[in-house]
């Protein structure tokens, strides 16, 4: 978890929270009827808002209302209490077997944005981003993987003969673990016994690496 963590922090500091999300600034509209609110829910100015973002790695989303902006950490950790459960939630929803006895790995869209409307990647180098996601994991730990979204529009390479992504129905996973929008995509991590790690927008390869050692070791 340590490593994680370490890890994560420099990806922060390096800018991948956007690098990430540098379009993050015209995202929402900026007003004097806007109201800022840090990752404890707790009113502040905007002027901490932007220094707290950036200098955490935080992302900034709106909030309740379209006047709201909050912050909120990128990284989550808990359990789950029915690990068996949540497989089987999944199987029906995608008759895929998934192993009980192995990692859990989600991949969560959550309909077209900002983020993941940009960019560069073709179908090649989005086929090549999952090979070598999916084989370097397994090199570590045997995994399942799940492909989910709430929303399909935009979302590029779906089942188009190299990856099968599957709606959330009735939003279980959104409501267990992505309860907002966060742009991009998102996962979380399972481990058998239900303890999870999930990571909220778009992420690198290695974080999900790094996430199933920490819950492997």
């Amino acid at each position: 978890m340590k490593r994680f963590l370490f890890n994560l922090m420099v990806i922060a500091l390096m800018g991948f929270a956007h690098v990430t999300f540098a379009q993050n600034e015209t995202s929402y509209p900026r007003n004097s009827e806007m109201r800022y609110f840090d990752e404890n829910n707790q009113p502040i100015s905007q002027e901490v808002f932007d220094q707290k973002k950036w200098d955490h790695g935080l992302l900034d989303l709106e909030g309740d209302s379209i006047n709201h902006m909050i912050l909120v950490h990128r990284v989550n950790r808990g359990t789950i209490e029915d690990r068996l459960a949540l497989d089987s939630v999944l199987f029906l929803a995608t008759k895929q077997e998934i192993d009980p006895h192995k990692p859990l790995i989600i991949i969560y869209y959550p309909g077209k944005d900002r983020c993941n409307s940009s960019g560069m990647a073709t179908r090649k180098s989005t086929r090549r981003w999952y090979e070598i996601l999916e084989k370097r994991t397994n090199n570590k730990a045997a995994s399942n993987f799940v492909y989910l979204y709430k929303d399909s529009t935009g979302l590029y390479g779906r089942n188009d003969g190299y990856k099968s992504w599957h709606k959330d129905h009735r939003r279980i996973i959104e409501n267990m673990f992505f309860k907002r929008h966060y742009p991009c995509y998102s996962f979380v991590v399972i481990s058998e016994k239900g303890e999870y790690l999930s990571y909220f927008g778009e992420f690198p390869k290695d974080l999900i690496w790094e996430a199933v050692e920490a819950l492997t070791d």
